[in-house]
């Protein structure tokens, strides 16, 4: 069978929100310490110690939205401790992640610093766990108050005379696990009390972010959205592909076919996850006003050999940029209902964009994708349907092909295609409906000759887009040969 997409490129189904392409910065391992920040007298090349080469690369992806402190090291921060002279800062230790201790020389002014230079807008999450209503209420006002406070003071005292703009605020993280292992009911009531404190001062309006549901928890997302829905502008989901559960996720080296088609089959179940929470909060929200907010997801497998276990540092190969795309994808079609997604993380740990060792980097073919598919931020999502072929293993099919499309400002379409088979390349026809010339075509293909194929300090570039020709046009029809395990963005106009 050929697989066979028709896009209506008249026919607009909203815009691809670009903070779907956001990311999650976590006091974990080496993202925070060693991965954005090595200090100022740093022999690694750095600005006012936030390291060049990083912060480079970051910026040709267009980060959106960053997502700090965390995760499960939220509800154990306190943020007084990360502002002032770094030399006076509170030790503390990280229980969560590998026990180690931390200096806090990177706090509030070293992360709005970041996002800064990112040119993306921070999403700072709260202390619900182990932190109280005054403390959320006066970091709020130390980041965002114009005029004479006792935070907004400080804040001058520190080195910062002008409020910084703060959009993104989760109220607590993971708090039916790490956050507190509490019941839905119980967070429900104390998002109600904390979220009154995170207020709004002057022209600064914050949208506020309830903890939602860890996966398939959707008795959690009924219960906050019955008794908060009113009092929050985005309701969080978390959701991770482990090839064989959270006790035993496998090696991300792994090159067998079983790993690749189960890790495909999880990952695909991200859009059965979406729809079924989706479908409970329009219960509640018809107008879907509040945003679904993705803001933990990716591939999570066991840590590199030889290396902390709570650092959670792991390999990517050409198998996580298909899990992206893949996701990207879905996320694309539930557009109207989500409106951000945060992956799992940044630098260093699980599904990373760069790896990091001393002053060297290397870029992922995660990183790659996010590079690839960075024209669909905030572009008009085309009417798309596809009749895929399937891709077999033992007695289990998946779709062989996934796809999406979007317009840009400038009327430029752009198609995204996944092969998931590894061993074969798809064929897959094109209808572009409502164009009478296809012209002006480029491509540019991901793919690699092994399963486990990734990039390495020694092979750095093992793993990287190439042009792509591998179309034919005829009319209004484009035939497309995919090579198998293939991300490809083609891009019409």
């Amino acid at each position: 069978m050929t697989n066979k997409v028709i896009i209506n490129t008249d026919v607009s189904k909203g815009k691809i929100n670009k903070n779907i392409y956001g990311h999650f910065a976590e006091h974990l391992g080496r993202c925070i310490y060693e991965g954005f920040w090595v200090g100022e007298d740093s022999h690694i090349e750095n600005t006012n110690g936030i390291r060049n080469d990083v912060v480079e690369a970051l910026k040709n992806i267009n980060i959106p939205v960053l997502r700090w402190p965390g995760g499960c090291f939220a509800d154990e921060y306190h943020w007084k401790d990360g502002v002032g002279p770094r030399e006076d800062r509170k030790r503390m230790v990280n229980t969560h992640w590998g026990g180690v201790v931390e200096n806090n020389h990177f706090g509030t002014h070293e992360f709005m610093m970041l996002c800064d230079m990112l040119g993306a807008e921070p999403y700072i999450c709260g202390n619900v766990g182990s932190g109280t209503v005054q403390e959320m209420s006066e970091w709020v006002e130390y980041m965002t108050f114009d005029g004479e406070s006792p935070m907004a003071n400080w804040r001058n005292e520190n080195g910062r005379k002008e409020p910084w703009s703060l959009t993104y605020f989760g109220v607590g993280n993971e708090n039916w696990g790490c956050g507190g292992n509490m019941r839905p009911e119980f967070y429900a009531d104390l998002y109600r009390q904390f979220q009154t404190y995170v207020r709004n001062y002057g022209d600064n309006k914050i949208y506020k972010i309830a903890g939602g549901a860890n996966v398939d928890d959707y008795r959690w997302t009924e219960v906050l959205m019955r008794e908060a829905a009113h009092l929050m502008d985005g309701l969080s989901l978390h959701y991770y592909v482990h090839p064989h559960g959270f006790w035993n996720k496998g090696s991300a080296l792994d090159a067998r076919e079983e790993e690749w088609f189960i890790t495909m089959k999880k990952a695909l179940h991200m859009d059965e996850l979406i729809s079924k929470h989706s479908t409970i909060m329009d219960k509640y929200d018809p107008d879907k006003r509040i945003g679904m907010i993705i803001d933990e997801w990716g591939t999570w497998f066991d840590v590199e050999p030889g290396t902390n276990p709570g650092f959670l540092y792991q390999q990517n190969t050409i198998r996580d940029a298909l899990v992206a795309g893949l996701h990207f994808n879905i996320f694309h079609e539930h557009s109207d209902r989500v409106q951000m997604a945060n992956i799992a993380q940044t630098v260093n740990v699980l599904q990373a964009m760069v790896l990091t060792e001393g002053e060297k980097m290397i870029l992922t073919p995660t990183y790659h994708v996010f590079e690839m598919y960075k024209v669909h931020q905030d572009a008009e999502k085309l009417d798309l349907s596809i009749e895929t072929d399937t891709y077999q293993l033992n007695d289990e099919n998946l779709p062989s092909v996934s796809a999406t499309a979007s317009k840009d400002a400038d009327g430029r379409i752009h198609l995204s295609l996944c092969n998931l088979n590894p061993s074969e390349e798809s064929k897959v026809t094109v209808e572009l409906r409502g164009i009478s010339n296809v012209e002006n075509i480029a491509g540019r293909v991901l793919t690699a000759e092994e399963r486990n194929a990734h990039n390495t300090f020694d092979n750095p570039e093992n793993v990287k887009p190439v042009a792509f020709d591998g179309y034919e046009v005829e009319g209004e029809q484009l035939t497309v040969t995919l090579p198998n395990m293939a991300v490809a963005v083609i891009t019409i106009g």
